[in-house]
């Protein structure tokens, strides 16, 4: 019997401890600052090309270059890519956009693009036409492709 409360104790303090790990982990992550934007079509319509009113001719919206990472939160090259994207964007913050798209919930989207394979990625300089890369490259290679295709350093 002693045994067994012993063990209802130390089970009992154990899963005490979990918890409060958990919800420090969620607090930091909760205010951790996010320098990559999340995007529906809505926002996607608005902010980068309204492909529905003019289906003919690429129009960039914005008001400096901007980078479309189509994703999927179960997508494993996805989720390694994430961190580099934040980098990158906290490093490029005055200087380009990088947003986000999640082809589970805009499949819509995804599907105006041809996006078959993830992550891809949309290059969108302000002027001229943008160029699509896909999978998880590495940050030196998305910098140069930033640098030359996006800001024409």
């Amino acid at each position: 019997m002693k045994r067994l409360l012993l063990g209802i104790a130390a089970l009992s303090l154990f899963a005490t401890g979990c918890a409060q790990n958990t919800k420090k982990k969620e607090h930091t992550q909760n205010t951790k600052e996010m320098n990559t934007i999340a995007l529906t079509k809505a926002d996607f319509l608005k902010k980068v090309v309204n492909y529905e009113t003019n289906p003919t001719e690429w129009k960039y919206l914005g008001d400096k270059p901007a980078l479309v990472d189509f994703y999927a939160s179960w997508c494993g090259p996805c989720k390694a890519l994430a961190p580099v994207l934040e980098e990158l964007a906290a490093e490029y913050k005055d200087q380009i956009y990088i947003y986000k798209i999640d082809t589970e919930a805009e499949r819509e989207l995804a599907a105006a693009f041809g996006i078959r394979s993830i992550p891809t990625l949309l290059f969108i300089p302000m002027e001229g036409k943008p160029q699509m890369a896909q999978g998880a490259l590495p940050k030196a290679t998305l910098k140069k492709a930033i640098d030359e295709i996006m800001l024409g350093k």
